[in-house]
């Protein structure tokens, strides 16, 4: 992780690959993303470069985990990698994500001398954090808004992810509550389609969930999908927080930094924040971001529950990348204002995944969301909830899934179900 070092100054590292000499693709991507350009021009006076021009502070020859070059690449024979690290005075930008995404991911991509560039991570001044209104619950507020004071929230994904009616998502949501769930949230597909339109699901499943909360005392966290245009999700939002709901979500990839900004000061409840999208952005080896520094984006915007995929997930994504997503977001950006913000687990998640889950991160700080693997339980919803939560409780305690499967049918038949 970049140190945050000078208050007025911006950093980003790169793993670069490039056939050209490394030194000169260094400056030409210093200067296409500050005061220069492809020729030296008049007016970019000394006096101009020392106030604006980005910096190249530091080269290191580094493993080739590349595959080719990218399409367009100048040079040959074959790239080499090295670790760039560049910076920019914040005065060029000031205290504007929109515009430090511009600065740090903008047209350096295209260059032909880039054969592979991945932004690893960056730092930036406090004054970024003092100009947004980052997470306004994060890891305390869930828990204090769950009830859920210790270990993970159990959770799941309301599946299949379109076709339910109102109806058939109000039952099911009836039978995650009697079955003693934690955290409900709608697919990242079901938004508003005619099938199941949001106003009418809102109120359906918020119904059943304060029913239960008035027969309890806990209130399940229900995260309802509120994408959609910037004065759609405002209004959203303020429907379910009439309704009593206490969580909301957003897909980050649909709204954009710009309308995540606006909403997150209309809004006044947590946000659930999906990544999904997130492989065109990270899967390739030779471009785009690492997922430690396009999380830092979003905790300073102000969201909530950051998604991580999962451990031995149906995706591409590996244990190691996994867990190193998950402990960068209980990782605090500033001392005076750590920004943490609680991971989310999910994707092919079942039992199997918890006493690992538990082993790799070393923290219960997380929501372990389960969507087939609670729903398509062969004894029932309420089975699928109390295995997992069994599963958990084992792996915090010491004792193996075979062990606590002895003491509990519903863990053993999702033993024997989920392979």
């Amino acid at each position: 992780m970049i140190p945050a070092q000078s208050r007025e100054c911006i950093r980003a590292s790169y793993w670069l690959r490039t056939m050209g000499n490394v030194q000169a693709v260094a400056e030409a991507i210093a200067g296409e993303q500050s005061s220069g350009t492809f020729i030296a021009l008049p007016n970019e006076s000394v006096a101009l470069r020392e106030r604006s021009a980005a910096r190249v502070e530091e080269i290191a020859e580094a493993p080739d985990e590349g595959n080719h070059p990218l399409p367009g690449s100048a040079g040959e024979g074959s790239p080499k990698a090295y670790r760039l690290t560049v910076s920019w005075p914040l005065a060029n930008v000031g205290a504007s994500l929109p515009n430090l995404l511009a600065t740090v991911a903008g047209n350096l991509f295209e260059l032909r001398q880039v054969a592979g560039l991945k932004l690893l991570d960056f730092s930036v001044p406090r004054a970024f954090a003092d100009a947004y209104p980052g997470p306004g619950f994060g890891v305390a507020g869930t828990r204090r808004l769950s009830g859920v004071a210790e270990g993970p929230l159990i959770g799941t994904i309301i599946k299949p992810s379109v076709g339910l009616s109102v109806e058939e998502t109000a039952e099911l949501v009836e039978e995650l509550c009697a079955g003693g769930i934690d955290f409900i949230k709608d697919d990242e597909l079901q938004a508003d389609g005619p099938s199941c339109p949001f106003d009418e699901r809102a109120r359906a499943v918020l119904e059943v969930i304060d029913r239960h909360a008035q027969r309890t005392g806990r209130q399940v966290m229900y995260a309802a999908n509120l994408t959609g245009e910037l004065d759609e999700m405002r209004r959203r939002h303020d429907l379910v927080q009439a309704l009593g709901g206490n969580c909301v979500m957003l897909s980050l990839n649909s709204v954009g930094l710009t309308g995540f900004s606006a909403f997150r000061k209309h809004c006044s409840l947590p946000i659930h924040a999906h990544r999904n999208g997130w492989g065109y952005l990270g899967r390739s080896s030779d471009n785009g971001f690492s997922y430690l520094a396009w999380q830092k984006f979003w905790r300073i915007a102000g969201v909530d529950h950051m998604h991580v995929n999962g451990i031995r997930n149906k995706f591409w994504e590996d244990d190691d990348s996994v867990i190193a997503s998950a402990r960068a977001c209980l990782t605090p950006m500033y001392q005076d204002r750590p920004l943490t913000v609680m991971p989310v687990f999910s994707s092919g998640q079942t039992v199997h995944q918890a006493h690992d889950t538990w082993r790799l991160l070393g923290s219960a700080d997380l929501i372990h969301c389960a969507g087939g693997g609670i729903v398509a339980h062969p004894g029932g919803v309420s089975a699928g909830v109390e295995a997992l939560r069994f599963a958990w409780d084992a792996a915090r305690s010491g004792i193996s899934l075979e062990t606590a499967a002895r003491s509990s049918p519903s863990l053993a038949q999702a033993l024997e179900t989920f392979q």
